[in-house]
């Protein structure tokens, strides 16, 4: 007789389970990020997890491509990827409908991504994240709509301002320093735009040594523009020229125009860099103040040549993914997660056998009225029924039993208090809905 192999219990290491309590809490964020999201007149869109390998060779950051992605090959002999970000399969799809889709396009999914990393807090292997993108609008008027979005949903989260910082950087300024400051080009440059995105990740000596084996001598320049407290003293120390000068401005502009929409918490940050290839501007990360959670949230920036890869005409484009890890992560440090209520708001209990069929018919009449409820027919003691009920954390419960069916009057008892109330049958819905659980 052949051995039983007795299975782990455990999730695949980097993912989760979610029991009811943890869905509750999904389900609370998830519904949050559309209602704020609809709220700025963005549609929801969808795809398959299953991609292309090549779309995300051809843009995203090496080190996503080379160490982090799961991709197979499958049984037709194509290279697949689960995808690990959502932005070049919009772009994708966007490029498919390019002449259909009206201008500007306001879209936003919540996905699920995989990435094979080390799970730490704030990082796992698969993640569900809010992606909002706004496509034809070339101005700085895109970036403050994003921007706003993003501070707006952690507002909506219970957050205060004071809670959290938008640390701000230009592409195209760092791309200046990088070219034109330093004076490199190809793979060095992209060595040292990776170098700045690592910087607070890595000790001060790696990244000495590194930048040094890279520039030699203007490892002291790049250090000094890297290390300058604010924007003034970041661009005095920058020779200026007419492009440069335009682009300073823009990073200008638009910490005004955020500046108009009551948005002060707003910090420029010369080493926020984001790490995929196709950010060509804005760049930005939104961090918590919390000491116990003094990290990156979530970010995004502007991605104008990424319609390019499907050979359509540059879109201009502005964008954000906000990840459901450190949302949750946020809410519990500083206790804004909701409190776990169960879908149904009574359990009638049978006490007899003989009241099961007016039971069921009682359970019918009230769904029929829009109130949640749970019938036991388990056959248990009522005692035990109304234990169980209380323990899945339900407010009320009803018992039927040869008396009730009898008179048509019933007895609803709210759990936490022991308060009794007893009602005709068909007031039953409309007291249960009126009812406020203290």
């Amino acid at each position: 007789m052949s051995q039983k192999i007795k299975l782990q219990t455990e999730a695949y290491k980097g993912v989760r389970d979610f029991y009811p309590e943890d869905m509750a809490v999904e389900n609370y964020i998830f519904k949050t990020m559309r209602r704020v999201a609809e709220s700025f007149g963005y549609e929801e869109y969808g795809a398959s997890v299953l991609e292309p390998a090549e779309l995300y060779e051809a843009k995203t950051g090496e080190e996503i491509v080379s160490e982090q992605t799961y991709t197979f090959t499958d049984r037709g002999g194509r290279r697949v990827t689960l995808r690990p970000e959502m932005t070049p399969t919009v772009a994708r799809m966007i490029a498919a409908r390019r002449r259909e889709l009206p201008l500007p396009i306001r879209w936003y999914s919540i996905p699920n991504l995989f990435r094979y990393e080390r799970p730490q807090r704030g990082r796992l292997r698969e993640h569900w994240q809010l992606n909002c993108d706004i496509f034809g609008v070339t101005g700085i008027e895109a970036e403050a709509e994003i921007i706003s979005l993003a501070a707006e949903l952690l507002r909506a989260f219970g957050l205060k301002d004071e809670d959290f910082e938008i640390r701000l950087n230009s592409r195209k300024i760092m791309d200046y320093c990088i070219s034109g400051v330093l004076g490199l080009q190809g793979d060095d440059g992209k060595t040292i735009c990776r170098l700045i995105d690592k910087k607070n990740k890595i000790s001060d000596e790696e990244f000495k040594k590194t930048a040094a084996d890279i520039l030699g001598e203007k490892d002291k320049l790049l250090l000094a523009l890297l290390n300058s407290k604010n924007f003034e003293e970041f661009i005095s120390r920058l020779p200026r020229d007419e492009e440069a000068e335009k682009t300073l401005n823009e990073t200008k502009g638009l910490i005004k125009v955020l500046d108009g929409l009551g948005i002060y918490n707003i910090r420029f940050d010369q080493t926020i860099m984001r790490g995929f290839d196709y950010y060509t501007g804005t760049v930005f990360e939104i961090y918590d103040t919390d000491a116990k959670n003094r990290r990156s949230l979530f970010g995004g920036g502007r991605f104008d040549k990424l319609l390019s890869i499907f050979g359509a005409p540059d879109l201009p484009a502005v964008g954000f993914g906000m990840g459901d890890v450190t949302m949750r992560d946020i809410l519990e440090t500083r206790g804004l997660l909701p409190p776990y209520r169960p879908p149904a708001k009574v359990v009638v209990c049978i006490v007899e056998k003989s009241a099961l069929p007016y039971g069921n018919d009682l359970t019918q009449k009230l769904r029929a009225e829009g109130v949640a409820v749970l019938i036991d027919c388990s056959g248990r003691k009522v005692g035990d029924q109304i234990k169980a009920a209380d323990k899945r954390g339900i407010p009320f419960v009803v018992c039927v039993g040869g008396a009730e069916v009898k008179s048509g009057k019933l007895k609803v008892k709210e759990l936490k208090t022991g308060e009794e109330t007893e009602v005709e049958e068909g007031q039953l819905a409309r007291l249960l809905k009126n009812r406020a659980v203290k």
